[in-house]
């Protein structure tokens, strides 16, 4: 476990899984998406019905800057129409940042951290 502080200066972008159910939460999870599309500077990922990676349950990832943090992770809380969304930095070492470095907004789902790679190539 790292013990000496790290620089946040390392956080290239951060990224929100947004998790729903097919059969029954995909209509919010796609308002959840127009929304957030609509007021925030995001990249929208592609829609993942099936897991994905280390993702247990269906979800798509929105991609955000830094200065972005501050304002779309708050609407999230309280627009997220009870939806599931690990939100994590991306600092090049993917196991760490979905494992340690996020945290979650409703349940915390399982992820298959194992599927991680330690740090990017």
């Amino acid at each position: 476990m790292e013990t000496s502080p790290q620089d946040i200066g390392l956080i290239r972008v951060y990224h929100a899984h947004v998790y729903y159910d097919p059969a029954t939460t995909r209509p919010d999870a796609a308002a959840v998406r127009e929304q957030v599309c609509a007021r925030f500077p995001v990249q929208a990922g592609r829609w993942h019905d099936v897991p994905v990676g280390p993702h247990t349950q269906a979800m798509y990832q929105l991609v955000f800057a830094p200065d972005t943090f501050s304002t779309l992770v708050p609407w999230l809380m309280l627009n997220r129409r009870g939806l599931d969304v690990l939100i994590h930095p991306d600092t090049g070492f993917p196991r760490r940042d979905h494992l340690v470095h996020g945290f979650w907004l409703g349940r915390q789902l399982p992820l298959r951290g194992e599927r991680l790679p330690e740090q990017e190539d």
